[in-house]
């Protein structure tokens, strides 16, 4: 992720501490495999630990499966929902290749969120096709070259094969941040689909993280669907303090605030019913 302008862990209360009005989303079960991940140590594209942790991926998304891409990449993916242009709910599961660092909230917060999401929807009728990607070489391992091309390994490729069949994407990123969480509109993100984000908010009681604030652009695993005419957020909480640092461990995460996500984001894909 590459940010224009510039860009301490135990689990937390139950839903109702949160201030949370629903509890679909299994905050306790998401942060564990937050832990999982981070557990794992680093998991920099096509390390071993990487391929560990994109077959443990595999086994727990719906329909889930290993799609290879060019230079030895990884996506796992998974589907449920019906016929039609699919939803895309995506994150990265791969970490920066910097010594000791494990990602916390920079790859596995994104991606335990979209494992929670989708357990959450197992099972629920009606639901539009909503498709869950989690991307492999999102970060770049060269920082002197363009970040566009050098990282974003999986998502361009992918979307370069199905962005004219992608109806939206929804793309989680720095979601797990402990404390007062807050992720503003990033403003690349489509306006229309960050709207039915905050509105999704304000109806779970979440509406505090997702205030009516506009912050700097990012190039992420959503813009070459941008590029591609796909509307496309970023949940992205420019705040933290622990980017690319090895701080980005269990102490910089919590329960809370994925939970606050994970309610959101499932009670917008909920409301695509409509």
């Amino acid at each position: 992720m590459l940010v224009a302008g510039g860009c301490g862990g135990s689990s937390s209360p139950p839903a109702q501490a949160a201030g949370l009005h629903v509890d679909r989303f299994d905050g306790d079960r998401a942060f564990a495999d937050l832990r999982h991940q981070v557990e794992l140590g680093p998991r920099p594209a096509k390390s071993a630990e990487a391929r560990e942790l994109a077959r443990w991926l595999r086994d727990r998304l719906p329909r889930g499966r290993i799609e290879k891409v060019r230079g030895g990449y990884e996506n796992v993916v998974g589907r449920i929902g019906g016929r039609g242009k699919p939803i895309v709910l995506a994150a990265h599961y791969d970490t920066k290749d910097i010594p000791g660092f494990v990602g916390a909230n920079d790859g596995a917060g994104g991606t335990a969120a979209v494992l929670g999401i989708a357990r959450a929807l197992r099972g629920v009728k009606g639901l539009p096709p909503i498709r869950f990607v989690l991307f492999d070489g999102e970060e770049s391992p060269d920082d002197t070259k363009d970040f566009y091309t050098s990282g974003l390994r999986g998502s361009r490729p992918y979307a370069r094969i199905h962005a004219d069949e992608t109806r939206a994407l929804i793309l989680l990123d720095f979601v797990a941040e402990k404390g007062k969480m807050r992720i503003p509109r990033e403003s690349s993100s489509n306006i229309a689909l960050w709207s039915k984000l905050r509105a999704a908010a304000r109806k779970v009681g979440a509406q505090a993280a997702f205030p009516d604030v506009v912050s700097g652009a990012v190039t992420d695993d959503h813009t070459p669907f941008q590029r591609r005419g796909v509307p496309a957020i970023d949940l992205i909480d420019f705040t933290f303090k622990c980017w690319h640092k090895t701080c980005d461990d269990m102490s910089a995460v919590s329960a809370r605030s994925l939970d606050l996500t994970g309610e959101t984001v499932t009670q917008m894909l909920l409301d695509f019913r409509a």
